[in-house]
């Protein structure tokens, strides 16, 4: 069997991850930082250049799912470019993800393959289809909850110092740094949500990940309000949430739709990294280095792979 090395192994979405490798018939590796939560994994750290490397020994990719990335991603990056095997991750971290793309590494690479990143820069890639380039692309998550991880608030702390507390957008071409308050409007999602307000701008790695590759001048996400209070909160996890994630593109005044429906937002994520790390060790990649899921994967027929997973509609 094919053994992929899983950093972060024991977190929640490590887990799924590792599920789901077994599930593809693949072998896992678990690793991570904490030795008692690793039996029978490979510790390592990532201020250890030679533990990461005695981990990674025989695996042929790995998949990091151990937050904040702005501390794991890019010493894991470069142990891979040492070993020459490919690296995914589920970074949802955008200044983590900007140092990814920041990188110039002969490895395949793909940050952000997750629930928040990946999947919106593939819907966005199927609605663009034959379009060369749009005026304006609007990411809207409907998330009946949102019970973040302990990941997930550290990811979102190390972001926010790294920012300076401020916010940022993707407008004019280009990230911008701004004070301003968010704007509530009401957003009208397809079933199971219906309408729902939601918080404009409420930046996601989709800045990112889109522009790195789309040709637009502005990308804007949405948040249901109640997901984002929840997240200010840090909400006890009960239960998974449903999701709705609509991708609205638009050029020269015509309109195209992408649509996602789905439960668990980190239980998706595990799906997406492994068919990710699946397509790059069986070629079917279209570029090499360092991009995002909507340049690397042809996008209809990866989100047509995460059935029954993810159900996906494209208008």
């Amino acid at each position: 069997m094919t053994s992929v090395l899983v950093y972060g192994a024991y977190g929640h979405t490590g887990r799924f991850v590792v599920a789901e490798l077994h599930r593809r018939g693949f072998d896992p590796i678990l690793s991570g930082r904490d030795a008692t939560r690793l039996p029978g994994g490979r510790q390592a750290t990532v201020d250890n250049p030679e533990s990461l490397d005695r981990a990674l020994n025989g695996a042929a990719a790995v998949i990091n799912c151990a937050g904040p990335f702005a501390t794991t991603a890019i010493p894991l990056i470069e142990a891979a470019a040492r070993a020459n095997i490919p690296y995914v991750d589920v970074a949802a971290e955008i200044e983590a993800n900007l140092d990814t793309f920041a990188l110039k590494v002969d490895t395949t690479v793909v940050p952000a393959m997750a629930f928040f990143g990946g999947l919106a820069d593939l819907l966005a890639t199927a609605a663009m289809d034959d379009w060369e380039e749009a005026d304006e692309i609007h990411v809207a998550y409907g998330l009946t909850a949102w019970n973040p991880t302990p990941g997930t608030l550290a990811a979102g702390k190390k972001s926010h110092e790294r920012r300076g507390a401020k916010r940022i957008r993707f407008t004019d071409g280009h990230l911008q740094h701004h004070t301003e308050a968010l704007r509530t409007q009401e957003w009208n999602f397809p079933a199971p949500l219906g309408p729902r307000q939601v918080l404009a701008e409420f930046s996601m790695a989709d800045i990112v990940t889109i522009p790195s590759h789309v040709k637009v001048p502005r990308v804007t996400s949405y948040m249901t309000t109640k997901a984002a209070e929840d997240l200010s909160a840090a909400a006890r996890r009960t239960e998974p949430e449903t999701f709705v994630v609509e991708v609205t593109v638009q050029a020269k005044g015509r309109q195209r739709q992408a649509t996602a429906r789905g439960k668990d937002i980190y239980a998706v994520s595990a799906p997406l990294a492994v068919e990710a790390v699946d397509r790059i060790l069986t070629g079917r990649t279209k570029t090499k280095g360092v991009a995002s899921a909507g340049e690397i994967f042809e996008a209809k027929d990866f989100l047509q792979a995460l059935n029954p997973h993810i159900t996906v509609n494209l208008t």
